[in-house]
């Protein structure tokens, strides 16, 4: 049998926010309740423990998960599981925070057969950063990286093994320990370690509930130049050309705009700038600024990507459709797609065109339109800029 200890009593404090963190919804669910699908298949019962004034809250949670039940934690982790561990009747516990929503079912079950085996199983992934400890505001000792690894939950024991440690621990007076991992090192052995993962982050700061992802759309629209000569007939053997994504593309016709009319780069930066927030390119690039006469929209667009960057966050795809009748834009889309991803920075980018089946303005060859949507994430650290 296994019973599940969810630790759900901290305020929310560092995380700025004015309750419980638990309770905070993450894509339309609190963090508790993801915390506990996850955890819910591999347990027999189910204990979340939280704040008395929580109880009712947690309580009207739990319905879809039969097998648990909401008890009173302490002011401490430690009493927390330690009351939780009176309570449990599995052979095997293990002991969750609430605060980590984001953990795989693969990290649960790996950690629930170690502690089968070997008595522990305690989630851990290696330590990338440089590790050092400080003595009165200067380095006092710098580690080996290799051999340090950053511990998780969730962590698994023999139930009457983590009993025998918290009670030893409580004995001596000692329960200042940060997770259940340390106090079964101290009494009883050295816990076993399982492959955790990077994406199982536990919620403790502001930045940390901000959205991982955000996406932007943008549309962005430009017509024909010298229409009227054009429906007389007079413009309709001049040679010219017309830019989209950087490419030059033969054409009896040009856009018309201000800048170069590159319509497709012009809707991707509005869907860069709207997905942080920002204003339109009509805002940062005005029509009516001389600078931008002319302007190569490439370069217009590098700068856009930079204040993505420069807002914490990276593009992960780009998804862009162009509608028009003509020239024909399939032989460009190749080197249309290259010039994207390295000015973007990702390689998930992709590039539909079609015509508007002869109806509309640009059916009867008047305009073209482009649509644009994209994925950005958080930036990883350290993460060179395109």
């Amino acid at each position: 049998m296994v019973s599940v200890i969810v630790c759900a009593a901290g305020s929310g404090t560092r995380a700025g926010l004015p309750g419980n963190k638990i309770f905070y919804e993450l894509n339309g669910l609190p963090v508790l309740s993801h915390a506990l699908s996850a955890l819910a298949p591999f347990a027999d019962e189910m204990l979340v423990a939280c704040r008395e004034e929580d109880l009712p809250r947690a309580a009207a949670l739990l319905s879809p998960f039969p097998r648990a039940r909401a008890i009173p934690g302490g002011v401490t982790r430690f009493e927390s599981v330690t009351r939780a561990l009176a309570l449990v009747r599995g052979d095997i516990v293990v002991v969750h925070d609430a605060a980590r929503p984001f953990v795989e079912k693969e990290e649960i079950a790996a950690s629930i057969e170690s502690a089968k085996a070997y008595g522990s199983g305690i989630c851990a992934v290696p330590v990338t950063d440089t590790v050092a400890s400080i003595f009165e505001g200067a380095i006092a000792d710098m580690p080996p990286r290799d051999a340090l690894y950053a511990l998780q939950t969730p962590q698994s024991f023999r139930t009457e093994e983590l009993r025998l440690a918290y009670a030893r621990a409580e004995k001596a007076a000692k329960t200042d320990f940060t997770d259940d991992s340390g106090v079964y090192a101290a009494y009883i052995a050295p816990p076993r370690i399982v492959a955790g993962s990077r994406g199982n982050r536990k919620l403790t700061y502001p930045e940390d509930f901000s959205p991982a992802e955000r996406v932007g759309f943008g549309v962005d629209t430009h017509a024909f130049a010298h229409q009227e000569e054009w429906d007389r007939g007079i413009a309709r053997l001049n040679l010219s050309y017309l830019k989209l994504a950087g490419v030059v593309i033969p054409s009896n016709r040009e856009l018309e705009a201000h800048s170069d009319g590159d319509v497709l780069c012009h809707a991707l930066m509005d869907a860069l700038l709207t997905a942080i927030g920002e204003r339109d390119i009509g805002y940062h690039f005005p029509e009516n600024d001389p600078a931008y006469a002319g302007a190569d929209s490439m370069e217009l667009l590098k700068t856009v990507v930079k204040t993505v960057y420069g807002a914490g966050f990276s593009v992960k795809n780009a998804s862009v459709s162009v509608l028009c009748e003509l020239p024909r834009l399939s032989p460009y889309i190749d080197a249309m797609r290259k010039n994207l991803q390295s000015v973007l920075g990702c390689e998930a980018v992709g590039i539909a065109a079609g015509t508007n089946e002869k109806l509309g303005y640009i059916g009867e060859g008047k305009g073209i339109t482009c649509y644009a949507l994209v994925l950005l994430e958080k930036a990883a650290a350290g993460r060179d800029r395109p």
